[in-house]
């Protein structure tokens, strides 16, 4: 592979960190090449605790997929999470010059739109269209370039992150030896992953459950109408069954994931297994009907949280089913007992429209990984979200105190 021809996704999660390598393929997806993976190190909640850990694990992850693929790897889109990260919907209208939208008014309007007053310690990372309207006429899904109307409105999503938080993951990242080609919230590159077009125009909530966060994306009608970010995730569970059973973390996770599950109808061999102690002490006998119900304690909080975030958001009505990916999703029993708590129709979703590593990458573990090289794959092409601010990770403090300056004195 020609290193130009390169589709290469940096996952850095709060559990693992993975990247991807890939290449257009004849379908419209991606050829995955080579993949690495590496304990993620330095990390909590989706923020970078640790410069130095962060970068070697970024390091050790980028050199096992450069291996794989037989390439070397200069640079990567980068995902994105954590508390930080906001979300709003924003409006702009505009009277249309000689009746007749043109390039220019389209311009205009989204000028309109976001001239918005950010606080200097956050910046934006995305702004979505969601749809247009000409005088009456709403649902417009594509920039209504050359027709007809006297007025016209325009509705985005911005998404916005903590500035230093953002520039800690990229500082890693070009630590490491690579540029950053753009910064990508991990719910919008997963969506890209597991979501089907059906999906898309129905009316969805897309949930990736990860090890530190939990991200959220509602579409409707092919668009993006909400975004946001849990602080809880799968490190939540491990933590309650290493409190509440008096074992190391360590231990809890490997129980977890070998025998967790959140309905007991799962449940399956032995009634009780044996994990070791803490201090060399003996070993325990811990059942698993115990193990089962401290596990869907946790999962039914998250999902009454998920609730509640469908009903802030204002567009519950619009979501007709979800769906499930990342990590944690792979614990059984999550999927129905979202159905039971969520009253609506739930799947597991991994990724899709992928051909190479298919049976290595087919795993909701890898849905944010394999959204960020098919996110790059849109932007060669000129279509998907628009980004701000982060081609090449070069971002000069010059520019930013312009921006602001800018939008200090726009409004």
């Amino acid at each position: 592979m020609s290193s130009s021809d390169l589709l290469v996704g940096l996952d850095i999660g709060t559990t693992k960190i993975c990247c991807l390598v890939g290449e257009p393929n004849d379908e419209g997806g991606i050829d995955i090449r080579g993949m690495g993976t590496a304990p993620s190190a330095g990390m909590r909640k989706g923020m970078v605790v640790n410069i130095d850990k962060t970068v070697a694990s970024i390091r050790q992850a980028v050199e096992l997929a450069q291996r794989m693929a037989g390439c070397v790897i200069n640079s990567a889109y980068l995902g994105v999470a954590g508390g930080h990260i906001n979300s709003f919907n924003t409006s702009g209208m505009i009277a249309v010059e000689n009746k007749i939208i043109s390039n220019r008014d389209i311009s205009r309007v989204h000028d309109t739109a976001l001239a918005l007053s950010i606080p200097m310690d956050r910046e934006v990372l995305h702004t979505i269209t969601q749809e247009y309207k000409i005088d009456d006429q709403p649902g417009i899904i594509d920039p209504p370039i050359g027709m007809n109307g006297s007025r016209l409105e325009v509705q985005v999503h911005v998404i916005t992150g903590a500035i230093n938080a953002v520039q800690n993951l990229i500082s890693c990242a070009l630590q490491a030896g690579l540029e950053v080609n753009d910064i990508v919230l991990e719910s919008v590159a997963s969506a890209e992953a597991v979501l089907t077009p059906e999906e898309r125009q129905l009316g969805v909530a897309l949930i990736d459950l990860g090890g530190g966060t939990t991200d959220i994306a509602i579409y409707s009608n092919f668009r993006i109408r909400h975004t946001a970010v849990l602080s809880m995730g799968g490190g939540n569970l491990t933590n309650d069954l290493a409190l509440s059973l008096r074992i190391s973390f360590d231990t809890a996770e490997k129980l977890k994931i070998q025998h967790g599950c959140c309905v007991p109808s799962f449940i399956t061999g032995p009634e009780y297994v044996d994990v070791p102690s803490m201090g060399g002490a003996p070993p325990k006998s811990i059942g698993k009907n115990a193990l089962c119900g401290i596990l869907t304690s946790r999962v039914e909080e998250i999902m009454d949280f998920l609730n509640n975030e469908f009903v802030r958001s204002g567009f519950d009505d619009l979501i007709n089913g979800v769906v499930i990916t990342g990590g944690s999703s792979l614990l059984p029993g999550v999927s129905e007992v979202g159905a039971q708590i969520l009253e609506r129709p739930v799947r597991r979703g991994v990724p899709c429209l992928i051909g190479g590593l298919t049976e290595i990458v087919r795993d909701p573990r890898y849905s944010t990984a394999v959204g960020l090289c098919l996110f790059s794959l849109k932007q060669e092409e000129g279509g998907g979200v628009k980004s701000i601010g982060h081609k090449n990770g070069k971002k000069s403090l010059f520019k930013w105190i312009y921006d602001r300056l800018a939008s200090f004195f726009r409004n």
